[in-house]
């Protein structure tokens, strides 16, 4: 039976919207990603789908409903141990190099002695060891959220949650990026959560999650390729 990672109920997220009014962004969300769930998260811009990325990787509390990590541990161990996540917006320490960058997740849970040698070989994988040396300014964009999902992954963490991973690449780039993404957690019991605007991306995942107005509808996606 899989392994319950998160469980969410009731979830719902009020933010003021500067003038004392609130605005409702999720509203009764209900959801649970079990091990090894491959689940695309679509809907237009502005439906909820980074704040809802952010609850479920315990970045950000939920103003009704409950939210649990089951499977994962202790709430102060969910990062990075237990959950890797992957933002939208640029998120590589700019005094670090791309290697470090990727290095940093494993140091801090204790495995300094694999880092260097792990993060060369990932970021081998995605095709960015040439620019292992590299300090974000000197990346572009898409190699910066290429670098993000490489120390999301390096870890390995039980729950991937990316949000936009592939908005800064191209179709044939994005494609082969993602290849790399399941390959690494294949035959694994990590799960993956990504947020899309890219229906080549949102296709090859097994579960679809579609918000709209704040509700989240769930159904099998349309083509299964992942794996």
């Amino acid at each position: 039976m899989d392994e319950m990672f998160v469980a969410a109920s009731g979830v719902g997220r009020d933010f003021s919207d500067g003038n004392l009014d609130r605005v409702t962004v999720l509203s009764d969300v209900d959801c649970d990603i079990g091990s090894g769930a491959r689940i695309a998260l679509v809907g237009p811009s502005g439906s909820g789908k980074t704040t809802l990325l952010h609850i479920l990787g315990g970045l950000d509390k939920p103003t009704s409903g409950r939210i649990e990590w089951p499977g994962l541990g202790p709430f102060e161990e969910l990062r990075p141990r237990n959950i890797g996540f992957v933002f939208q917006s640029p998120s590589l320490f700019p005094a670090l190099t791309a290697a470090q960058n990727v290095s940093l997740p494993m140091i801090l849970a204790g495995a300094q002695d694999v880092a260097e040698r792990t993060a060369a070989s990932i970021l081998e994988a995605f095709g960015l060891g040439e620019l292992a040396d590299k300090l974000p300014e000197e990346l572009s964009g898409g190699q910066a959220q290429r670098v993000a999902m490489a120390r999301a992954l390096a870890i390995r963490p039980k729950l991937i949650l990316a949000d936009e991973p592939t908005g800064q690449l191209d179709s044939v780039t994005a494609q082969l990026f993602f290849d790399t993404v399941l390959e690494r957690i294949e035959n694994t019991e990590s799960a993956l959560v990504v947020a899309t605007h890219d229906e080549a991306v949102a296709a090859r995942m097994v579960t679809r999650w579609t918000l709209k107005h704040g509700r989240l509808k769930k159904a099998a996606a349309p083509s299964n390729e992942a794996g």
